[in-house]
């Protein structure tokens, strides 16, 4: 007699979901990490064309040049609005996927719980069992013996 868990295959697909879970939130930390970097990319190159235009002017710049790097700056500001939205959008999904793969560890947990909890009972009714049977047989054992 073997312990058979009633549980067992919700518990496994319990597993699978958890696994799922932790796949799908791993992307969706990467997919934040990269539009993070795309982010920080583009505030660097703001930064830099601004040191840069800002010791051009104080050599002398001409006013079309002025202008292109206004134009330039100008562009780059209205990807770096998209690309904050993009990483808040990928932030507020990461944090979503991380809420699901709580959830699924915690429902694993409990049919964790519940399986050890079942394990025990059986062992115990099995000991109980076994001792039961010792008894029985020491009984036996005795009457035959003829109770000395």
């Amino acid at each position: 007699m073997s312990f058979q868990y009633k549980f067992q295959k919700i518990l496994t697909l319990k597993e699978r979901e958890k696994d799922e879970s932790l796949h799908i939130y791993q992307e969706s930390v990467k997919k934040f990490t990269a539009a993070a970097e795309h982010l920080y990319d583009l505030l660097k190159k703001k930064e830099d064309l601004e040191q840069f235009q800002s010791e051009e002017l104080a050599n002398g710049l001409s006013v079309d040049k002025i202008r292109h790097y206004q134009y330039f700056i100008s562009n780059l500001e209205k990807s770096i609005e998209h690309a904050q939205g993009l990483v808040i959008h990928a932030r507020n999904t990461m944090n979503w996927h991380e809420e699901k793969l709580k959830e699924s560890n915690i429902e694993v947990k409990k049919y964790e719980k519940l399986k050890e909890n079942s394990y025990q009972a059986y062992m115990e009714v099995l000991n109980r069992t076994e001792n039961l049977n010792l008894d029985e047989f020491s009984q036996r054992q005795y009457f035959f013996r003829g109770g000395s």
